[in-house]
């Protein structure tokens, strides 16, 4: 059978079309070429309907994690907030905070930590194009020793949530009430995989931490914090005790690693 159609278009040309197709366009072209009688159209047709269910899949995915949104609709803005870097033993303390639109069309936003590095970094860029607002704030490794990480974390929150215009009318919280603020918040545990707008937040201040230790990697190479994050890796806690800590360690989380440390760096 002749490689082209009686439409004159070679499987070829059909390929390219697939791939230069944008995902709301996939339904079309099955619909087009679901009666092309040869084996390769035949092939593609079937990879464009698994992409496609892939697709509505995730559309269905998001109107569910679009949950909290729905329930408190009413407020005209509302924020999603999260945090990332209470664990490492360097490094500071990094919040989200993330205003959404209500029609918000974004797929794949998700807790950050289940997303490839290069997933979040496609949705950080998203994010911050289709937000109303979004912010990040950090507490330093000084201050969480001298305030503890809880507190820490709670001063994070309040910096990005004051940070944002407009202000939220209510806040979306992983799992903890954030003391003084005013507007009304709803804690919701495991929230970043539950509430699309903490979802946000956990996506914008994990790729932000994270370039930031990236950074810090290039003037403390001996930590392998580019790797690491600041967490308490096998590599990392070797290197804190034959080297001692470095200026961004938290000394209160590695009293245990430093006891014996010959000097501090």
């Amino acid at each position: 059978m002749s490689e082209k159609s009686a439409m004159g278009k070679s499987i070829k040309d059909i390929r390219e079309e697939l791939n230069h197709l944008k995902i709301e366009e996939i339904h079309d072209f099955i619909e087009e070429y679901s009666n092309d009688s040869r084996f390769g159209v035949a092939s593609l047709v079937k990879k464009a309907e698994k992409t496609y269910h892939n697709y509505q899949l995730e559309r269905k995915r998001t109107y569910e994690l679009q949950y909290f949104e729905r329930k408190y609709q009413d407020y005209q803005f509302i924020c999603g907030v999260d945090e990332v870097g209470r664990g490492p033993l360097a490094g500071p303390v990094v919040a989200g905070a993330v205003i959404l639109p209500k029609d918000c069309d974004i797929l794949y936003i998700n807790d950050s930590k289940k997303l490839s590095p290069a997933k979040r970094e496609e949705l950080y860029q998203v994010i911050m194009e289709k937000a109303i607002c979004a912010k990040t704030a950090m507490v330093t490794p000084e201050i969480i020793d001298e305030i503890n990480i809880l507190q820490a974390t709670y001063r994070a929150m309040r910096e990005a949530v004051g940070a944002l215009n407009p202000a939220p009318d209510i806040l979306l919280n992983d799992a903890v009430n954030i003391p003084g603020l005013t507007m009304k918040q709803v804690p919701i545990i495991k929230g970043d995989a539950k509430s699309i707008s903490i979802g946000a937040a956990s996506i914008i201040a994990k790729v932000t931490r994270d370039a930031m230790m990236i950074e810090y990697d290039k003037i403390y190479p001996a930590y392998d914090f580019a790797s690491n994050k600041g967490y308490g890796s096998a590599k990392h806690i070797e290197a804190i005790k034959k080297y001692g800590p470095s200026p961004i360690h938290r000394r209160t989380f590695i009293k245990n690693f430093i006891s014996d440390s010959p000097h501090e760096r």
